[in-house]
């Protein structure tokens, strides 16, 4: 049996989840391609955190948590495009490195507005030293200019480190959610940035979470919208066992929001716990989906679904109870879910698979992590099928985190902290790779 690997509940796993994993035996080569490996060479970034998003030609956007060189030196974080070549393989080009007045050490994913710009977050730096939010303006030279939207403030009020990504309303609102600060034992936020007709934006606490058992505490990924303009999110934190929530924001009258909790997460083996960065998707149905990296039959972390009551209320179903013991399933899924247009569900887990990664400079093996698929089945059960395991072989990348990406042609895109054969990083720098399901 493979020894588990307990994941502290801290910040700093979030914002810089730069895992020490030390690699076993070498393996063979997997059949997923590496499309970039990320380089130390005070240029590159590396330790990618998230997911990316595409442009409507088909370019790869998305963010680094460390590298780029500058005044913070291998720490400051890039933005990055990868533009596919006409005869194969992919060519990168930094957008721009983060001098930590402007941010620095981006640990969520990006978001495009309808003119073409990219808005984001950084976990710290601004002029108070705990995180932006930050526009990047895709100009007509070809050049991309960033600015800074909002830089918060560890004042008792406003929040303090985003770890999420940002979402729009039809109207060009942006929310976006902050692990500590606040109101209430800095706990974290659910925010609000409302752009101003005269230019700039206005930013608004819609909640400070209590991080108690009513509440929950600790939101490390970013929301997501109904049709009804309801957000939903999860805390790591918090609630009846600490061990996190699912909640529910809706517009009040006055113009205020009201919080409601859909579910507290049980430290009990019926249930998953701690969905550290796991945001939530919604299907037709108005049923939501997510991650927790914890808990399950096996420790080892679960996938949920959490349906509306007729009479009020949700129910949850655990869709599946990951189990890595001997070294056929991921564990500790490390980002939220996508669905493709049959109705399967495909998400990553940080660790597991047949891989030979250690954590930590040695011990149990506990695998590279996986990318994996599940598919309704009769009778309301879901089968799960294993698309990729990582393995430390020099080439692949391993410890990916963050969401998966789909192109018109039904391929999968993600990234990996760390992994590939890039050069300069203590535990390698990490890829951006495609699968072919």
């Amino acid at each position: 049996m493979r020894s588990k690997v307990s994941i502290g509940l801290t910040t700093e796993l979030v914002i810089f989840a730069m895992t020490l994993l030390v690699p076993g035996t070498r393996a063979a080569a997997q059949q997923e391609k590496v499309l970039h490996n990320f380089s130390n060479n005070g240029k590159d970034g590396s330790a990618p955190q998230a997911g990316l998003v595409f442009d409507a030609a088909g370019n790869l956007y998305g963010t680094t948590s460390q590298g780029g060189g500058g005044v913070c030196g291998e720490y400051c974080g890039t933005v990055f495009e990868l533009t596919p070549k006409t005869g194969g393989g992919w060519t990168e080009r930094v957008l721009h490195i983060f001098n930590i007045t402007d941010g620095q050490g981006p640990g969520g994913g990006l978001t495009f507005d309808g003119a073409g710009n990219l808005y984001g977050t950084t976990g710290v730096g601004g002029a108070y030293g705990v995180g932006t939010v930050f526009e990047l303006s895709h100009m007509a030279d070809g050049r991309w200019a960033e600015g800074v939207l909002h830089s918060f403030n560890s004042n008792g009020k406003d929040g303090v480190a985003p770890a999420g990504g940002l979402i729009f309303d039809a109207s060009g609102n942006l929310y976006g959610t902050t692990v500590n600060g606040g109101t209430h034992g800095n706990a974290g936020t659910v925010f609000e940035l409302s752009p101003k007709a005269g230019g700039g934006w206005t930013e608004r606490i819609l909640h400070s979470f209590g991080s108690n058992s009513v509440d929950g505490g600790a939101p490390a990924a970013g929301v997501i919208l109904d049709a009804g303009g309801n957000l939903y999110g999860t805390t790591q934190a918090g609630g009846i066992s600490n061990s996190g929530t699912v909640f529910e924001l809706s517009p009040a009258a006055g113009g205020g929001w009201k919080e409601k909790i859909l579910h507290y997460f049980d430290s009990g083996v019926n249930d998953g716990r701690n969905p550290y960065g796991n945001g939530l998707i919604l299907d037709a149905a108005g049923n939501l989906y997510g991650t927790t990296m914890e808990g399950g039959a096996s420790g080892e972390g679960t996938v949920f679904q959490l349906s509306p009551n007729a009479g009020g209320g949700w129910t949850e179903t655990l869709l599946h109870s990951f189990n890595n013991d001997n070294g056929t399933d991921g564990y500790y899924p490390s980002g939220g879910l996508i669905f493709d247009a049959a109705g399967n569900l495909y998400g990553m887990s940080y660790y597991g698979g047949p891989g030979s990664c250690t954590q930590n400079g040695g011990g149990s093996i506990v695998g590279c992590g996986t990318v994996f698929k599940l598919t309704p089945a009769a009778g309301g059960t879901w089968t799960e099928t294993l698309l990729h395991s990582f393995l430390d072989n020099g080439t692949d990348g391993y410890v990916p985190q963050g969401n998966l990406i789909f192109d018109a042609a039904g391929n999968l895109y993600g990234a990996t902290i760390n992994g590939g054969s890039g050069t300069g990083c203590a535990w390698t720098c990490g890829t951006v790779f495609g699968i072919k399901p």
